[in-house]
């Protein structure tokens, strides 16, 4: 449970947070329903260009020598 401040604030709880992966900055999506229930979204982050290498540096779980890799991406046999 929240308490509603007088700028029309709450605090999102640390569980809820964590499970829609929401940081400080995080932009967030309410809707609605029919019946009066409020479903809270987090807006996916894009990945800036730049750092979607980044993202992704070491992740690798394969060791590619360079000539094994060379002869794969030429289709040597």
């Amino acid at each position: 449970m929240s308490t509603l401040t007088s700028k029309g604030q709450v605090t999102i709880p640390k569980a809820i947070r964590e499970a829609l992966g929401l940081k400080p900055g995080s932009k967030v999506i309410f809707d609605v329903g029919p019946d009066g229930a409020v479903l809270l979204r987090g807006k996916p982050q894009a990945i800036a260009p730049e750092d979607r290498f980044e993202a992704v540096r070491g992740k690798a779980d394969i060791a590619w020598r360079t000539d094994e890799l060379m002869r794969l991406l030429r289709g040597d046999d």
